[in-house]
């Protein structure tokens, strides 16, 4: 019997799983995350492979989701010196690179920026030659002096030419070990916050390799000889490859993999799932079994950008929130003692009231002991759990696109703390397993590509072109991982551009396959 390993390493804790070829759940369970992650993920697998008792040699595939890359932004740890070029002069001068993005990121990522000539139009046209001669003296500037490079031109994603050869000439003299990020790889349309997106994606490299090998390692150290995968926000995979040119991608992949594990545990592939983890209770929606993309650019550690984003509503609830009093008065967090819960909770012999010392009083749930919470007064306990129940019922409903009620799934470590009825739901699931559904998302993940480009489209071209488009996305999905045998279309989104002539449309396609064996 082969079996997949999945894990997430989330703030509170790392949740494992181990799944069967039919995908059936052979054993999970969750661990404290450790500040150095790669302890907390040797030992999850080490206590999965012993508790399972499974030989090592089965296991084929290892798949891990990671809030690295989203910590070392926000946190400013850790980050790459990196050398910004933006090719667009003199028409793309107007507003400096790095303009908007907080001081102490410049001061860390270097401020070290340059402008050249180049760029194109919205229909392909050369705006000026490219100046080959200017990005040879930026490289001979830049050498042994960044950690990575971030390349945008005007319109790149119509035409990347001018990225693509600065590229080459970059690698020419510094070589190809110097990580180089093409903007028309990585966001969508709008030029300032595409070349945020590839400087943020260029100044995490460092952070994604060491997460990699730490992940390589801990699977080494067990024995473990399988195919590595990292998870994405889209709720696909990505090789290991993959993951250190873009490593931007497996920001917010742990909600993602909540929504795409509940979806695969309760077998409802349109619903608003809700992931109460031990910080944070994260909400979003399925559609058609993936997570619905938000639409609006996404600030991410205070810089503006328009990647590819999950649309997630994220609340300061879950069962390590602090409940702080007041006479007769209570608010609810935003604070949590995270994964210092089994020292800090009072069930478990600390001195801090959390939302689970909450539940437990209440008789929700069985935790730790609960005579450590029964003489705390049942009326002020009622009021702050209704507040509890009252501020997920607010998030389903803000982040809902009509007024029916949608099925909702409560899923995450923290599900047993709230009731099994809802305002705005048709259905609560608590499906079984459904507290690692995160590391069960990373495992039961397929692999995708994307391409979004901006045609001219006529009725004689259209075909032709959407054809064209197609094949782009189905060979990033194979470049990406997938067997070429089973990768098919799960996406398509094509918009006309009124401001633009000449019928522009903007065209998005996602493709989607399982794993190449």
């Amino acid at each position: 019997m082969k079996f997949r390993l999945g894990i997430d390493v989330g703030g509170t804790n790392t949740d494992g799983v181990l799944l069967d070829r039919n995908m059936n759940v052979v054993h999970s369970l969750k661990t404290p995350t450790t500040d150095d992650v790669e302890t907390g993920i040797y030992n999850t697998i080490d206590q999965l492979i012993t508790n399972a008792n499974v030989d090592v040699e089965n296991i084929e595939f290892a798949m891990l989701g990671t809030t690295q890359c989203t910590n070392a932004i926000v946190e400013r740890k850790n980050l790459n010196k990196v050398a910004i070029i933006r090719i667009g002069a003199p028409a793309g001068t107007a507003i400096k690179p790095l303009a908007g993005v907080p001081d102490d990121l410049k001061a860390i990522l270097g401020n070290y920026t340059d402008m050249v000539e180049g760029g194109h139009e919205f229909n392909g046209d050369e705006i000026s030659p490219l100046n080959e001669g200017k990005i040879r003296l930026i490289a001979e500037e830049i050498k042994d002096n960044v950690d990575s490079i971030a390349v945008t031109s005007i319109f790149s994603p119509v035409s990347n030419s001018h990225e693509t050869r600065t590229e080459e000439i970059l690698r020419e003299i510094l070589g190809d070990d110097i990580p180089v990020s093409l903007s028309s790889e990585i966001g969508s349309m709008g030029l300032l916050e595409r070349e945020n997106a590839t400087i943020l994606n260029a100044s995490i490299i460092n952070v994604a390799k060491k997460t990699a090998d730490g992940f390589e390692k801990a699977l080494n150290t067990k024995g473990i000889d399988a195919k590595v995968f990292f998870c994405q926000n889209d709720g696909t995979l990505m090789s290991k490859e993959y993951t250190l040119k873009y490593p931007i991608l497996t920001v917010a992949c742990g909600p993602t993999n909540s929504l795409r594990g509940a979806s695969f545990l309760s077998d409802n592939k349109d619903a608003i799932i809700v992931d109460v983890g031990g910080t944070t209770t994260d909400i979003g929606v399925l559609a058609k079994g993936f997570p619905r993309q938000s639409s609006i650019a996404v600030e991410l550690g205070g810089v503006r950008t328009n990647f590819r984003m999950p649309d997630i509503h994220s609340i300061g609830l879950g069962g390590g929130t602090i409940i702080h009093l007041d006479g007769d008065q209570f608010t609810v967090g935003p604070d949590s003692v995270g994964h210092r819960i089994q020292e800090e909770a009072l069930v478990f012999g600390g001195s801090t009231l959390t939302a689970t010392d909450v539940a437990v009083a209440l008789g929700k749930v069985t935790l730790g002991n609960p005579k450590n919470v029964s003489h705390l007064d049942h009326e002020l306990l009622s009021a702050i759990y209704q507040r509890m129940t009252e501020m997920v019922e607010e998030s389903i409903d803000k982040i809902k696109t009509s007024a029916d009620d949608m099925p909702v799934a409560l899923v995450g470590g923290g599900n047993v703390l709230f009731p099994d009825d809802l305002k705005g739901a048709s259905e609560v699931y608590k499906p079984e397993n459904g507290g690692v559904a995160n590391a069960i998302g990373s495992a039961i993940s397929q692999i995708s590509g994307e391409i979004e480009k901006i045609y001219a489209i006529s009725q004689e071209n259209r075909e032709e072109i959407l054809s064209s488009a197609k094949e782009l996305a189905i060979n990033e999905t194979i470049e990406a991982g997938a067997d070429s045998e089973k990768v098919e279309i799960v996406d398509i989104e094509s918009v006309p551009l009124a401001y633009l002539p000449g019928n522009a449309t903007r065209v998005k396609i996602k493709a989607a396959g399982d794993l190449a064996l």
